[in-house]
């Protein structure tokens, strides 16, 4: 059985179609029939843009970590007290147990 577990679900397809644009960016301004200077300057105002933008999703992609592990420490510690209480009604029941 092949393993499809490489670019499956959406952070994996929209990785790849980035780094296609990319590529495809590149080659196109490589090829294009301009200056050398002219064909830097395109390709660090480029780059320029694409540090910016990366950055900027970076910053939303820690908030969004960091709000879901938020959430979920909220929910474990709620589990985690609700099984101590338990654990602590058991215990005081087999420790005094009514006679029947």
């Amino acid at each position: 059985m092949s393993d499809d577990n490489c670019c499956s679900g959406s952070g994996g397809v929209l990785l790849a179609f980035i780094a296609g644009g990319l590529v495809g960016a590149g080659l196109a301004l490589l090829y294009t029939p301009v200056s050398g200077r002219e064909a830097r300057e395109r390709i660090g105002g480029l780059a320029g843009d694409l540090k910016k933008k990366s950055e900027e999703w970076s910053g939303d992609v820690k908030q969004k970590v960091e709000k879901f592990i938020d959430e979920e420490r909220s929910v474990i510690k709620s589990a985690y007290d609700a099984g101590r209480d338990a654990m602590a009604r058991e215990k005081a029941r087999f420790e005094n147990p009514t006679p029947e």
